[in-house]
């Protein structure tokens, strides 16, 4: 766990709390370059074309999340070692913080960044564009664990737990109906 009640690492929680969202915030921009890279396989596509597959691919993620339909997310089943955190602790928090942020080293249990990282790769928008948005992936990433830091509460993860299936609904739908009112 990054973050312990019984902590006694010589490094302050704090100080790996920051390498680990730096670590969380390049990991998220990078993935978004790369989308950015790819996504210019889809130019020779009409734009027409690629509208009706964003838009389908987000009916599906909400469809996924309404629990019409079971479609399995990519992952990557393999856990992150405990050996990153325990041999040196800040260069091991931002080599984890990275994996996360890429979104490819575990398992995201939520439709809506796949929406999003498909639209990005098929709509092709501007660098800066796209960087912001892996940008903000993993600062949504580094909130979850800014938000534990913070509240020092051994009963959060439970809260959260019983929540996360009504938030994770409603961004669903929320990104399909901002995709369905944005594109052509």
């Amino acid at each position: 766990m990054l973050f312990s009640p019984g902590w006694r690492a010589p490094v302050r929680q704090g100080e790996v709390l920051a390498v680990f969202t730096l670590g969380l915030l390049a990991g998220g921009t990078l993935s978004a370059a790369v989308v950015w890279l790819l996504s210019g396989l889809a130019a020779p596509l009409p734009p027409s074309g690629r509208a009706a597959a964003i838009l389908g691919v987000a009916a599906l993620g909400a469809a996924r999340e309404l629990g019409v339909l079971r479609v399995p997310l990519p992952q990557n089943a393999r856990q992150i070692p405990p050996e990153v955190l325990q041999a040196r602790l800040r260069r091991g928090s931002l080599q984890f913080g990275f994996e996360l942020g890429t979104g490819v080293r575990t398992y995201v249990s939520a439709s809506s960044p796949y929406v999003l990282a498909l639209a990005l790769l098929l709509s092709h928008q501007g660098l800066a564009a796209t960087l912001a948005t892996g940008t903000a992936f993993g600062a949504g990433r580094a909130l979850s664990a800014v938000l534990t830091y913070l509240a020092r509460d051994e009963h959060r993860g439970a809260a959260l737990a019983v929540r996360m299936p009504a938030v994770k609904t409603t961004a669903a739908l929320a990104i399909l109906a901002a995709l369905a009112l944005l594109l052509p």
